[in-house]
Parts: structure tokens; sequence; C-alpha cells
């Protein structure tokens, strides 16, 4: 049977820990009296925390010093690790572990590629981390998507070569990242967003098992 190499994006393909991120910069943002918006924060979708803090100091119109703002780093860091801290299974997206599961079953090889540094704990409070053969994160990258050096450690732990890898996907960034590594990218999400992806369905829900056999034999 041939194999491929599937290779999974945390949030917003398996949970949406984006919410936690923006009440933990919206609270920030209130302490420092003024307000920060839904529609402000797609502007910080796959931004490093740093860059995002400074974006935020920009809409607020706020100057602060080093040390202020090396400590708000840390206040906006703990707070969002507070609301991961109380996730469980109910924040799996809807499907997830049925792909996983089947594609488990079918012996391929599987892992994660995200910016997040908080992939591990996020994955063992959700209760999927035995599915994943390796993880690579945050904390093992040092270029952000679209460069696609996470996808393409992700396929060197997982001993396959880059063009036999399936990427899922919800940003543009990530789908790029994936084209630049010669893989298959599957977005998760909007179809106009996500135009660049070989594949995109709404929900893991319109994922057959008969397309992950294609896409296993292809």
């Amino acid at each position: 049977m041939n194999k491929k190499g599937f290779i999974f994006d945390l949030d917003g393909v398996i949970v949406d820990t984006a919410k936690y991120h923006y009440l933990a910069w919206k609270n920030l943002a209130n302490n420092l009296g003024f307000e920060f918006t839904e529609e402000q924060n797609e502007l910080f979708k796959g931004v490093s925390r740093i860059a995002s803090l400074k974006l935020l100091l920009e809409i607020g119109g706020k100057t602060i010093s080093q040390e202020e703002f090396d400590q708000l780093l840390i206040s906006k860091n703990d707070e969002y690790l507070e609301y991961i801290e109380q996730m469980d299974e109910s924040e799996i997206l809807p499907d997830v572990p049925r792909v996983l599961q089947y594609l488990k079953q079918q012996g391929m090889p599987i892992a994660l590629g995200s910016a997040s540094k908080n992939a591990t704990p996020i994955l063992e409070k959700v209760k999927l981390i035995s599915y994943f053969d390796t993880i690579v994160d945050g904390n093992g990258v040092t270029k952000a998507k679209p460069d696609p050096e996470v996808f393409l450690l992700g396929a060197s732990q997982l001993d396959m070569a880059a063009d036999q890898c399936v990427v899922f996907e919800d940003s543009i960034a990530g789908i790029q990242a994936a084209n630049k590594a010669n893989m298959i990218s599957i977005g998760i999400g909007d179809p106009e967003v996500l135009h660049e992806a070989d594949y995109v369905f709404a929900n893991f829900t319109d994922i057959s098992i008969q397309f992950l056999n294609n896409i296993i034999a292809g």
C-alpha cells in the first residue's frame, strides 16, 4: 500500500484556540485603556507574539518602555495559558478524530506542524496526542509560515519525502508554505481565502474516506 505523510496545523484545524488569543489581547488592550475588536484581531493571525504586541500598541496609539513591553508579553501569555489549562475534548473541531483515526488505522505517519509553542499541552488536554508520531512546533522552528521550514521538518521527522506529504491548513500563509514545500495542500475553511490550496473543505465533516483513499493512492 502507498504511504503518505500527513501533517496537521493546530489552531483552526484541530482546535480553535484563536478565540483565547483574542480574549487575552482584548483584556490587555482594555487594561491599557482602549478597545480591540475581532476584526482587528484578524491582523494577528499567524503573527508572532512580539510583532502582535507592537501592532496592538500601534492600534491603541500607545508608547511604552522596553521593560513594560517585556512584562506585557509575559502577562498576555500567562492569561492565554490559563485559558488553555481549561481545555478538554469538547474543543476539538468537528470530525477531526474520525480522520485521525482512519489515517492511523491505515498505518499513515502523522505529524503536527504548528507555530504554537503550546502545541503539546493542548494536544494532551484534548486527548489527541497519541495520534501524532511527531510534533514540530514553535519551540523547534525559527521561520514563520509561509516559509516551509515547519513542514519540511515534519516530513523529515516522519522519514517521508516532502512530495509524499499532505498538509491540512486553515491559513493562506500555511497553504503557501505547503505549496513551497511541494506537498499536497488541503485548506480547511473559506475557499475564497484558501484559493491557492490543492483542495478546500469547509471542515473535516466534508472529507470522505474515499477522498482520503484517493490521496493515499495518488
